[in-house]
């Protein structure tokens, strides 16, 4: 089983893009383009690790339904713009997984998380956060991904 700690994540704002469909067809590229271009042209300073937010259970939910954000951090008093948005994350401690694997074990890694976060008396609390550390690699044919996914947690009552 992956090393799973707890942590407090800062308050922060982000700048997102809102899409709705199948989380393996998120045109990642695309939005990040965006987003960083909307960053510049706004004097807004851009943090290094993109992100997404993860609102629906794809295992329980239609893929063309599930909801998600595509996010960058930010820093300045920036505006939403037509499809790009701003929001401020607020504080919260949150369970966190190193991810190093192909998209297809994705799966596995979210229910070892939900393991342990029952193991340790804790539930979910939001939806999780993906935090991109840096591109990923092919290996062996497979394109393996680096996150850091963070589920917002609280003590089980």
């Amino acid at each position: 089983m992956a090393k799973i700690k707890l942590k407090k994540r800062k308050a922060g704002r982000i700048a997102y893009i809102e899409h709705t469909g199948d989380y393996g067809q998120i045109p990642f590229d695309e939005y990040y383009t965006k987003l960083y271009a909307h960053a510049k042209a706004n004097k807004l300073k851009p943090g290094f690790k993109p992100l997404a937010i993860f609102f629906d259970n794809p295992e329980k939910t239609p893929a063309e339904q599930c909801r998600s954000e595509v996010g960058i951090p930010i820093y300045g008093s920036g505006e939403s713009g037509e499809k790009i948005k701003i929001k401020e994350l607020p504080d919260m401690q949150i369970a966190v997984m190193k991810f190093a694997a192909p998209a297809e074990d994705y799966p596995k890694a979210y229910g070892e998380i939900g393991k342990w976060l029952e193991e340790n008396g804790y539930d979910w609390e939001g939806a999780p956060i993906e935090v991109y550390g840096k591109k990923p690699k092919v290996k062996d044919g497979k394109t393996i991904l680096f996150s850091e996914i963070q589920v917002p947690v609280k003590p089980k009552e």
